[in-house]
């Protein structure tokens, strides 16, 4: 019996299938009900004084101190105000863009979901970017704490050396 020189069909790509394309065996994975909603988990509230640099994911109330408005372009261009907000641990600065700006008043309280932590000239400022959302509630019940303002704190970047 003489041996054929050509190479047997061991199917396309990479997969784990090979062989014959009409072994392969497809298994179709079960679905949820379309009735069914996803299952949302409860925020997990921080405080201001638990806000690091470059961090995100942060839900918290605030209460608005002031706004001062940075950059007011006509309505195709970009807005910008810088927020003092704060909660009974202390206060952060806050940009806010475009249509957020009109959320932001002073003496409002407002819910941050999904806010991230920007570093701006080595200090921290609270973003909202289109992953996240403002939401403005009732008025809070707490009293401000003034006098720790974290967007004070100048941070600088470090490389550590690895010892071998």
């Amino acid at each position: 019996m003489e041996r054929s020189t050509a190479r047997p069909y061991r199917g396309r790509g990479r997969g784990r299938g090979g062989g014959n394309p009409s072994s392969a065996s497809y298994v179709p994975r079960p679905r949820a009900p379309s009735s069914a909603a996803p299952q949302l988990r409860k925020p997990v509230f921080t405080t201001v004084d638990h806000l690091r640099p470059q961090t995100h994911g942060h839900t918290l109330t605030a209460l608005v101190l002031s706004a001062r408005t940075i950059l007011d372009n006509p309505p195709p261009r970009a807005r910008l105000a810088e927020c003092l907000v704060g909660d009974q641990t202390g206060t952060v600065l806050f940009t806010a863009r475009n249509q957020q700006v009109d959320l932001v008043k002073p003496g409002t309280t407002v819910i941050f979901r999904n806010a991230k932590i920007d570093m701006f000239k080595g200090t921290m400022r609270l973003a909202v970017d289109k992953w996240g959302r403002i939401e403005v509630t009732e008025p809070a019940s707490f009293q401000v704490k003034e006098d720790n303002n974290v967007s004070l704190v100048e941070y600088e970047l470090v490389d550590v050396a690895e010892e071998d």
